[in-house]
């Protein structure tokens, strides 16, 4: 995928850059690889807002990704590729041997005519599926199970890819490198796709204007340092003022507090990522 630019005609377009998206098909989709989405605004079942600047945009269908690949050994042709409102990458439409229709997450590399095939073992070549423990190492892979049988969990976005590092001793569990730098270990029967998810240029995407931006269902933002001394920690104060100490969210918490709390799998991970912000932080 290419970005396009434009003539600075006004000020918005000068600093616009938009995806091509001139190599997806025109028409829509087949119909029933879809479900209807209620909007919810970000409101729970009481009506109370719980996810803020959410709300508007247009309407949307859920399209039914296939994440398992479980169709093994049955031989798919790549029909088109078709975009998906509800996320970054593209969709790629196979066409089985069998007369069956899925939506599958858009591999880099991968045309429009091209056979793929999942199994348990297969050819080394993008938008194939297999399991890790087949994999070599050095390979580049995306939209990897966690759970085994459980569907694709880990990196399904636009331009992401995880690398194979090898296989554990045990032979149970295969090393990662994810898309953050984190190094983990997941379930040798895992399956995972052979490549880098498309769409890469996604991230040079600059919408431009507020308007694209509610368009996509996003609301505005207030600044805590714009709000009354109630509102916000970082509010009240004579003139600009300054925030007056480490920065903090709505609710008070500090930002950059580390929130994750699962130790079911903090033995799995066996290098955590470093931020920016923290690169030398142990945790």
């Amino acid at each position: 995928m290419a970005v396009k630019t434009f003539k600075a005609k006004t000020s918005t377009l000068r600093h616009t850059r938009l995806g091509d998206r001139s190599m997806l098909e025109k028409k829509k989709g087949p119909r029933s690889l879809t479900i209807a989405k209620n909007q919810n605004s970000g409101r729970n079942s009481q009506g109370k807002v719980t996810v803020r600047h959410r709300g508007g945009g247009f309407k949307r269908r859920i399209r039914v990704v296939d994440y398992k690949r479980e169709k093994f050994g049955v031989p798919a042709k790549v029909e088109g590729f078709y975009f998906d409102p509800n996320r970054t990458a593209f969709l790629a439409l196979l066409q089985y041997a069998d007369g069956e229709k899925r939506y599958i997450i858009a591999p880099r590399g991968v045309n429009v005519g091209d056979t793929l095939v999942s199994g348990e073992k297969t050819d080394v070549l993008p938008g194939n599926a297999m399991q890790l423990k087949n994999i070599p190492s050095g390979t580049s892979v995306h939209c990897v199970e966690s759970i085994p049988g459980r569907g694709a969990a880990f990196c399904r976005s636009a331009g992401n890819v995880i690398t194979v590092q090898g296989i554990d001793p045990t032979g149970n569990f295969v090393q990662l490198k994810m898309p953050s730098g984190e190094i983990r270990l997941v379930a040798a029967t895992c399956m995972a796709t052979i490549g880098q998810v498309g769409n890469e240029d996604k991230v040079n995407v600059k919408l431009g204007k507020a308007g694209r931006r509610r368009n996509l269902g996003w609301r505005p933002s207030v600044r805590g340092m714009a709000m009354h001394a109630v509102e916000h920690p970082h509010g009240g104060g004579e003139g600009k003022g300054v925030i007056g100490g480490a920065a903090k969210d709505l609710w008070g918490n500090r930002v950059g507090t580390r929130t994750r709390d699962n130790k079911r799998t903090e033995k799995l991970i066996i290098k955590r990522r470093r931020s920016k912000n923290r690169p030398f932080a142990k945790k």
